[in-house]
């Protein structure tokens, strides 16, 4: 176990529009916000999205099992971020639901918004994190910086 202390900082209420990309315009605004540490709340409807439903078998490293949804599918979730290699990292996890179907899992590649997408982001303070690769998972962790060697 790995854990960080910290405090809460700013929070900000968000709308993403019809059209946008779900992931990549949270992910422009935690790093134009300069958001280092947070997480994400979030509620509306998505045209089109990928979610990873857990592995296609128990073992690790995982192969993900994805699915491909359309047409209009009600959303609810909750994100992490920390920064990455390449900026602000998110692990975002979603349930979407179209009548009497749902999946729930992590929300890959793009999510584009049918209608509008509400987001609550909390900034974390105090928290030093990176997500970095792990090599013995395959998947990106993340990392406190007092657990560095």
């Amino acid at each position: 176990m790995q854990y960080s202390e910290g405090q809460v900082g700013r929070v900000f209420t968000v709308r993403v529009d019809d059209g946008e990309d779900l992931i990549k315009e949270i992910r422009r605004f935690v790093a134009a916000m300069n958001v280092q540490s947070g997480m994400v709340h979030f509620l509306g409807a998505v045209r089109t999205a990928t979610l990873v439903t857990g592995p296609k078998e128990p073992v690790v490293p995982p192969t993900p099992r994805r699915e491909e949804i359309f047409g209009g599918w009600e959303l609810l979730g909750f994100a992490t971020v920390h920064p990455g290699e390449d900026g602000p990292s998110l692990h975002i996890h979603a349930t979407a639901g179209r009548g009497i179907r749902s999946l729930t899992g992590c929300l890959r590649d793009k999510a584009e918004v049918y209608i509008v997408v509400e987001a609550i982001i909390t900034e974390f303070v105090g928290i030093t994190s990176r997500r970095l690769p792990d090599e013995k998972t395959g998947v990106d962790l993340p990392v406190f910086d007092e657990f560095l060697p």
